[in-house]
Parts: structure tokens; sequence; C-alpha cells
């Protein structure tokens, strides 16, 4: 199995908690191995000689071996691969973070034997059951919901709910930039993406990553970046590549009102797959500030990076018309419609640009998030749910978790100060 995710997500935490499970289970520990592949004293070793010393140290063979780091490795696929064709008895686990080409080089060269696995940051229920003694929303067959404290509990996970670390820790919390910017986005920019990939001009690196994360769920252009990092287009694409294996960012596409692609469209929507870094280099935003609604479709994005689902924007005609996110089938219709907002105004109309995509695409769900908002509401013959952005990306996180949940609805309880939602 290969583990991917970003630095400081937990991948050698659940290591550690595969082994005590074996332990529990009353395996050997002599037959189970851990290897740091980042440590000095093992550059240039291959993994056939490392599995030599693990032998000649415990007196056995291995039956369980954890490789932590494996990028760190040279063509640590075609190795691992000649260790599975050869030995089938030993189960294997590698990991690996700073993942530009490796999960590709796993796909190429593993196929049939290796299985990757993405571990995310924090959805939002994980952060809920993580850093509160009281959510504001449970899942029940329906979800008790106080909005007012869930939205509270919202702006913290925006702000510092990514990382198990940040979002359990109050020290880490109180100087957020050292823990993100210092030990997670430098150690990726300064050091992991430059080895891998012989970055000479890492100061262009880091000025587009600071430029798009600034800018996260707006829609920008190579020629755009170009102008303003005064980087060239082709490595402007190059760049970005590299940013999205590591998973500090993730691209989606523009579609056309018919949910078609443009085939020459070069601009695109860049999301950081965790808003906590936001924080991390710019400082945390307040629920009342302007750059807050991009935030909040950060987070809602967030839930559903990794879930094996394709997203896409639409955006079309003079006016600039938008719809924020859906998800489209294999079949390429769209499934699911969303408009993010982090307002209670009335937006929904005849001519709004959600009902007018949804009707043309005969899209069966149809989502308007908002502050505080709970309701059902008609518009014609097309039903859109309007619920409020906290309890979206609430039920996005626990789809990304357990599979759609098609019987979830959140429902306000006694003591929220705002009225029974109407349904």
């Amino acid at each position: 199995m290969v583990l991917l995710g970003p630095r400081r997500i937990g991948k050698t935490i659940l290591i550690r908690h595969l082994i005590a499970d074996l332990l529990d289970r009353q395996t050997s520990p002599k037959g189970i191995g851990y290897i740091e592949m980042d440590h000095p004293l093992l550059r240039g070793r291959s993994l056939e000689s490392l599995i030599g010393l693990f032998a000649e140290a415990s007196g056995t063979r291995p039956q369980f071996l954890f490789f932590d780091e494996i990028q760190y490795l040279k063509d640590w696929e075609r190795e691992l691969k000649s260790i599975v064709d050869h030995s089938p008895d030993i189960r294997i686990l590698v990991s690996g973070s700073a993942a530009a080409a490796l999960k590709r080089k796993s796909t190429e060269s593993g196929a049939g034997r290796f299985t990757d696995f993405l571990l995310p940051p924090l959805t939002f229920p994980e952060y809920l059951e993580l850093a509160t003694s009281d959510p504001a929303i449970q899942q029940v067959d329906d979800a008790y919901c106080n909005i007012s404290l869930l939205n509270q509990q919202f702006a913290d996970y925006i702000n510092y709910g990514g990382y198990p670390e940040l979002a359990l820790h109050e020290a880490v919390r109180n100087d957020p930039a050292r823990f993100i910017k210092s030990d997670i986005v430098d150690k990726v920019l300064l050091r992991d993406l430059p080895q891998l990939y012989g970055i000479q001009d890492i100061q262009e690196l880091n000025s587009l990553f600071t430029s798009l994360a600034y800018n996260t769920g707006e829609l920008v252009s190579p020629q755009g970046l170009s102008q303003k990092c005064g980087i060239g287009k082709p490595t402007i694409q190059r760049y970005i590549e590299y940013l999205e294996a590591a998973f500090l960012l993730k691209r989606i596409y523009r579609v056309d009102q018919d949910g078609n692609r443009f085939q020459r469209d070069r601009s695109f929507k860049v999301y950081l797959t965790n808003p906590a870094m936001r924080t991390g280099l710019f400082g945390p935003v307040l629920p009342n500030q302007a750059e807050f609604g991009h935030m909040v479709e950060t987070a809602v994005f967030a839930q559903r990076f990794h879930d094996d689902v394709n997203l896409n924007y639409a955006r079309w005609g003079t006016a600039d018309e938008e719809v924020d996110l859906f998800e489209v089938a294999p079949s390429l219709r769209p499934l699911e419609a969303t408009e993010i907002k982090w307002s209670d105004a009335d937006y929904l109309s005849e001519t709004c640009a959600l009902v007018r995509f949804a009707r043309k695409n005969q899209v069966k769900e149809v989502f308007l998030s908002s502050r505080t908002r709970l309701e059902t509401q008609r518009v014609g013959d097309l039903e859109v749910q309007v619920w409020p952005s906290a309890a979206l990306a609430y039920i996005a996180g626990l789809q990304a978790i357990k599979g759609r949940i098609s019987t979830f609805r959140p429902v306000y309880g006694t003591g929220s100060g705002l009225p029974p939602a109407r349904h």
C-alpha cells in the first residue's frame, strides 16, 4: 500500500497505530520493521539491503514492513515492485508527503501490485470530533444544528482546522505561521520539491504559491499569473503540477452553461486543499471580512477534493454568470450543482445562474449555501435546498468519509435563536 498525503497530516501517527494494532494481535515484534527513509544514514541504501539489515538485526524474516517518506529513495517504485513480486509473503506499506511524481510512479510501475490511499487534511466533521467537546451539529437521523455556535466552530475550522496539531493544541494555534508556514509550506517549497525536481529558482516557486494561496477560490490563468509573478507560462504550468502533486492546491476546470468544457480556455479555479494554509501565510480571516467568502468556498471544496468525484465550475456569457461547484457523473452529466454564499440575501430567481444551469442540464440536486438560512425553496418547478455553508461543509465531509448520505437533513434545535426550518 502507498499512503499519500500532505505534510503533518498524520501519516506517521497512522503507521504507529497500525503497528500497535499488529502487536495487540500478538504479531511478533521481531517481524515488524519501521524505517524512516529520510534519515541521513540511509541515503543510497536499497530496499533489499535494508531488508537484509533488518533480518540480520532481528534474526528473522520480516512479516510487515513500513517505509516512511519513501520519496527520498531514488527509483523506489522499481525496487518495491521487485520485492512485491519476489516476496509476496511480506506485507508492505510505504508513505510519502512531497508526492510530486509519487502517485504517478506508483501507478505506472506498480500496476496490479500497489494500492494508493490518500490521507487528506481533517474534514469539518473530523475537526469537530477532535477539537470540540460540544459539536454544534451531530449526525443522527436528522442533524441537530445550533447554527450560531456552528458558524463559530466553522470559522475556527477555516482558520485552524486542517491539521490535527493545529486543531488540538492551543500553543500551536497561537502561532499558526510558525507551524504552517515554517514547518509545512516552506519545507515543501524549499526542500522537497527542489530535491525531487531540481528546481533552481525557489523564490519563483514561492512567489507563485503565495499568489495562488492569497487568491484561493478565484479564477486565474497562466497569462495573468505570468504577468503578476514575472514567470514564464510553461514554468507556471509545471510549478502548478508540482504544487498539486504535493497536495498544497488543486485546480478545477471551467465548463459552459451546457456542461461542456471549453476547448481553448486556459483559465481555471485554484483552491488550497486546506484553508488553514492561508492563515499560516497571511493570518486569520474573520467572518465579517470580505475575503471570508472565498475561504468558505475553499472549505466546502476541501471536504471533497480527495473524494473520487469529478468537480468543475461553470462560467459563461458576457456578464460572467457562474455556478461555483458541481459534480459530474462518469457520463459527463452534471449530478449536483452548488452555489456557495456567505450571505442570507435572497439570491434565487428565474434568471439567476444556478437556476438556469440546473434546468438546462436537468440537475437533480441543487444547493445554495447561506450564512444561517435553512429552507427548501421552489423556483417554478425547480427545488433548491438552501443550507448554511457550515452545514453543507459538514455533510460534504461526512460523504467523503462514509459515502453518499441521502437521508441526512440539518434541523435547527432550540437555543439557536432562529425559527424552525421550512421543509
